[in-house]
């Protein structure tokens, strides 16, 4: 498919359920992805007309009567603008339930509560370094055991296997090595066996990749990304269609209370709206960025799936879209070079974070995976991550241009 002209289609149909965590039905607006987007879960105020979704900047709900309320008693428990983004997140991915958190390590630890002492998880070989900290330094001390392994090599999976493992944990594409993982390949070897499989949808976006239909239990975003879009908040998502995890959600949701504020909720939706189009052009610059990077002499290596010679290029062709906006490489002069290109640029900013208008680059290695410098999963002092934003494509690739050539 290429880069710019994603196919057409929407998210999975027949999310339904009751108000709150579960999804209503979205027949009324339609099944197309950016109807849903803009609409779903989100419909006019009934008291008042407004098209936007109301901010419910509020702590407490009166009662009409002790124990007699109207859907909402505390805004830790529910708040009317986080059902709102619950519903129309959850649509878009085709689950039934959808739960929003502070943050997206957040939801993470939520869904890792769903496991016991003494079980086991296997995580990517390259996976994001909050994920790999908050499993080994906090919930491996609780009892849990997890091996990293490349969940792209079904056999390496295997053979990682033991009579503990209850979940599989994987990014597709990998942050920060674009590693693509067939979803309804491993969903079926974990089903087999007994497990589940949980993805985290963060770079791809459900735009992009829905990884339900495609046999995962559960996914998980970190919505201060590309959800969000606009570098101003900080959240997490999770979304299933298993009832019981759901409601297990629902209770570690309340009852640690790490959720989302209705501002941070309505920020998430209203980027929400604009999803579709941001995520076309953030593939399209990306590919013009790829297109320089391949013929410049001071790179050593891409990585990116829109290419023909990634690994995973013929999977991620069949179950995304479009490639999406993320881009790494590694220099051939090292970790100074790296460090010389992070500092040299002008229009991309040198930051953490990612899937935002602007266009961001780090260094892994000493930013966001510093955490694992010293783990299997360390990382090539030689890599930058790019986070492709939406300014213009010429204007990003004279600019990193320019900064690679300081280094050639």
């Amino acid at each position: 498919m290429p880069a710019g002209e994603p196919g057409a289609g929407g998210p999975a149909e027949g999310a339904r359920g009751q108000e709150g965590r579960r999804t209503p039905g979205h027949d009324t607006v339609g099944g197309g992805f950016e109807t849903l987007a803009i609409h779903a879960g989100q419909e006019p105020d009934p008291a008042t007309g407004a098209v936007v979704l109301p901010i419910y900047q509020t702590s407490t709900f009166a009662q009409r009567a002790v124990g007699e309320h109207r859907g909402y008693e505390y805004s830790r428990s529910g708040n009317p603008t986080r059902s709102a983004l619950e519903r129309c997140l959850a649509v878009l991915e085709g689950a039934g339930h959808g739960l929003a958190f502070a943050s997206g390590l957040a939801a993470e630890d939520a869904v890792l509560r769903l496991l016991r002492p003494g079980d086991h998880v296997l995580l990517p070989g390259d996976a994001y370094g909050g994920t790999y900290r908050l499993v080994a330094a906090l919930h491996a001390a609780a009892g849990l055991r997890f091996d990293s392994v490349p969940l792209a090599d079904l056999e390496a999976v295997r053979e990682a296997w033991t009579p503990a493992t209850r979940m599989v944990w994987a990014e597709t594409p990998t942050n920060p090595l674009l590693t693509i993982v067939d979803i309804e390949a491993l969903a079926q070897l974990t089903h087999e066996r007994g497990a589940s499989l949980v993805v985290d949808n963060t770079f791809a976006t459900p735009f992009l990749q829905q990884p339900l239909p495609l046999g995962a239990d559960a996914v998980v975003h970190s919505t201060t990304k590309y959800l969000g879009g606009h570098s101003d908040v900080v959240g997490g998502f999770v979304a299933t269609n298993n009832e019981e995890w759901a409601d297990r959600l629902a209770f570690v949701q309340n009852a640690a209370g790490a959720v989302p504020g209705p501002f941070d909720c309505f920020l998430v939706l209203r980027g929400v709206k604009t999803l579709a189009l941001r995520m076309e052009r953030h593939c399209w610059n990306a590919a013009r960025v790829v297109d320089m990077l391949l013929s410049h002499p001071a790179v050593n290596t891409v990585n990116y799936p829109g290419r023909p010679e990634h690994p995973g290029h013929d999977v991620a062709a069949r179950q995304m879209r479009d490639y999406g906006g993320m881009v790494s490489l590694t220099l051939a002069g090292g970790e100074p070079a790296a460090l010389e290109v992070a500092r040299s640029t002008r229009v991309w900013t040198l930051a953490e974070s990612l899937g935002a208008v602007e266009s961001l680059i780090e260094h892994p290695h000493r930013m966001t995976h510093s955490s694992v410098a010293s783990s299997p999963l360390a990382v090539d002092p030689s890599l930058l991550r790019l986070s492709v934003g939406l300014e213009t494509a010429t204007d990003l690739v004279e600019d990193l241009r320019a900064a690679l050539d300081k280094v050639a």
